[in-house]
């Protein structure tokens, strides 16, 4: 089965050069479908040097929030599975063969092992779970792939999120009785954020995104394991990540535009 793999890039120069080396040796038969949304630096020449060594990349240019470039790629997607990885990740060299084996197996969604690079207080912060009918939907969509037909009957991604596009996606393909398989094998090395700045301003857009969520689908509280995050470990890191989620949490609560579609149901 053809995999399309979707980068939805900005402003990615320093990273899209070592991600695209580390796909272009991946199994075939693969396609690279990027999307630049608007980028302000030099990522489009880079690619452009890239498609014109490799037919199967192509460079497109949509504007807008993550959710709204990434549907576009979907779009000009040709693979029957399309897979999804972070501009500033690199895969394994197996990464592609991994997903499409569990993909083959006859399961709609597959995530993969993502081994965040960075400083060690940052990296060892937990992913805070989110289960939606007994399924773990917070995966992110950095090591990501779908079979097409799950993205399009769950209605792609909703451009109203500004982050969290990814959560609310795999509800929805949860909902429509797809499962997500996790393969330890399909492996992508994710660079965490490398400032102060940078890391606060994911922990506070990463809070406006779980605003979102509850906006959109309802009370979530209940579908968070609060005994693992009990377990979590407490640090200076930790809780001060929490501190600037929870003020993007009520600043979203406060200040964030309504979704424009009706709450999910169940």
């Amino acid at each position: 089965m053809l995999v399309s793999v979707v980068l939805n890039v900005m402003n990615e120069e320093k990273n899209i050069a070592d991600l695209l080396d580390s796909l272009v040796i991946q199994e075939q038969p693969m396609e690279i479908v990027v999307v630049d949304a608007a980028s302000k630096d030099r990522t489009r020449e880079i690619v452009k040097r890239y498609a014109e060594k490799y037919p199967f990349i192509s460079l497109h240019v949509k504007p807008g929030r993550r959710g709204e470039s990434t549907n576009y790629g979907v779009d000009m997607a040709k693979g029957e599975i399309v897979a999804f990885i972070g501009g500033d990740c690199l895969a394994n060299p197996f990464w592609i063969k991994e997903l499409r084996k569990t993909i083959s197996e006859g399961n709609g969604v597959v995530v993969g092992k993502t081994i965040t690079l960075g400083l060690d207080a940052w990296v060892a912060l937990d992913r805070v779970e989110l289960y939606f009918r007994g399924k773990d939907i917070s995966w992110p969509s950095c090591n990501e792939a779908f079979v097409k037909k799950a993205i399009i009957e769950a209605g792609k991604f909703d451009p109203w999120f500004i982050t969290a596009e990814d959560i609310d996606l795999n509800l929805r393909v949860v909902d429509k009785g797809y499962n997500i398989v996790y393969n330890e094998n399909a492996v992508v090395y994710h660079r965490h954020k490398s400032t102060l700045y940078r890391f606060f301003r994911q922990a506070f857009w990463n809070g406006a995104g779980r605003k979102q969520l509850t906006m959109k689908h309802g009370k979530l509280w209940s579908s968070y394991d609060p005994l693992k995050m009990f377990k979590q470990k407490t640090t200076f890191w930790s809780l001060s990540r929490l501190a600037v989620a929870l003020l993007g949490y009520v600043a979203f609560k406060l200040f964030g535009d309504r979704p424009s579609d009706m709450k999910l149901e169940g």
